[in-house]
């Protein structure tokens, strides 16, 4: 499984569509592990542009602090998950609670 995560120096940057690089890490469902981590470069920030790129990537799942209806319906048709609500904290440690099913979500930090 991927999972992409919108940073900003290598932190969750809280809206996904300004994010300096995405990193994108490959984790090992079964043994709860992540196996390895890419830092990309996103295209301009355009509708519907991410959710693609992100889709030729083979990501899984998006794990956001806030993200807009839209774009989440792009990426659902995609067949990539959307996790909004997420807080600070480094890559690895996101998508390791999210492999342990401990990650904290709250409101979605965008309102369009």
């Amino acid at each position: 499984m991927k999972i992409g995560i919108p940073c900003a120096q290598r932190t969750l940057c809280m809206h996904f569509g300004h994010c300096e690089e995405f990193t994108l890490v490959q984790v090992d469902e079964k043994k709860k592990a992540v196996t390895a981590v890419d830092y990309e470069t996103p295209p301009p920030h355009a509708p519907g542009v991410l959710p693609q790129w992100l889709g030729e990537r083979n990501v899984d799942v998006v794990i956001a602090g806030g993200m807009g209806m839209r774009a989440q319906q792009l990426f659902q048709a995609q067949g990539i998950q959307v996790v909004t609500g997420a807080t600070g904290g480094s890559p690895e440690a996101l998508a390791a609670a999210y492999l342990d099913k401990t990650l904290q979500t709250g409101d979605n930090v965008c309102d369009h």
